[in-house]
């Protein structure tokens, strides 16, 4: 059985696209296959009009590097490294290596999430809600064009949820970044510009919320 199968999913720049769907219905495969860490069996995956798998393996975590950021559903973080240098970790991968300013930026970008005084503080030390908001924080280092978020606030409870995806909200309005998310709530759904809901590894369902 496949995961995904004959999906046809064009992402618009500057959009916030909101996956559904329930456990196994091939949500988080899409996702995978948009980043370039999943091969298709068929067809092809396009990013600014590159087909991702004609790239050897180093081209494509450069261009993963280069063009998109990552919140995944665990945050991930390492917890010998602060705040500070979680975020700064994209940099030590980036194609022209750390130069001056990532710290400054890395600064800025978590006084954008609001976490200020927990620069020096350890992922232990932090809420669920607050290493999730860290996570975002690391994935815009590098300037991605496009921003996956897998589950993001699967772990969280409502109220921090909220927090969380406001955050997202904000991210999109204020620099105009890609945002492709899934999700298993459909609560969730609002966030976006755009929704399509999976089952079954397709696409079933698909609403412009822009307008709505």
């Amino acid at each position: 059985m496949k995961a995904v199968a004959d999906v046809t999913l064009e992402v618009r720049d500057g959009e916030f696209l909101v996956i559904t769907g329930r456990s196994g219905s091939g949500k988080t495969t899409l996702l995978n296959l948009a980043a370039g860490l999943t091969r298709p069996t068929s067809g092809t995956v396009t990013l600014d009009g590159v087909d991702v798998w004609s790239l050897t393996d180093n081209q494509r975590a450069a261009l993963r590097g280069r063009k998109i950021g990552f919140a995944f559903q665990f945050p991930s973080l390492l917890p010998s490294l602060t705040v500070l240098e979680n975020v700064l970790l994209p940099t030590l991968f980036a194609p022209n290596g750390e130069d001056d300013g990532t710290t400054d930026r890395a600064m800025e970008l978590i006084a954008d999430v609001g976490l200020s005084e927990k620069v020096r503080a350890y992922p232990r030390q932090l809420s669920a809600g607050q290493q999730q908001r860290v996570v975002i924080a690391r994935a815009l280092m590098n300037r991605p064009e496009v921003l996956l978020a897998d589950e993001p606030t699967s772990d969280l409870d409502e109220h921090t949820e909220t927090e969380v995806m406001d955050l997202f909200r904000a991210i999109h309005r204020s620099r105009g970044i890609t945002i492709m998310m899934v999700t298993h709530s459909s609560d969730l759904v609002h966030y976006g510009t755009r929704s399509i809901a999976m089952a079954s590894g397709q696409v079933v369902a698909e609403r412009d919320l822009a307008h709505a």
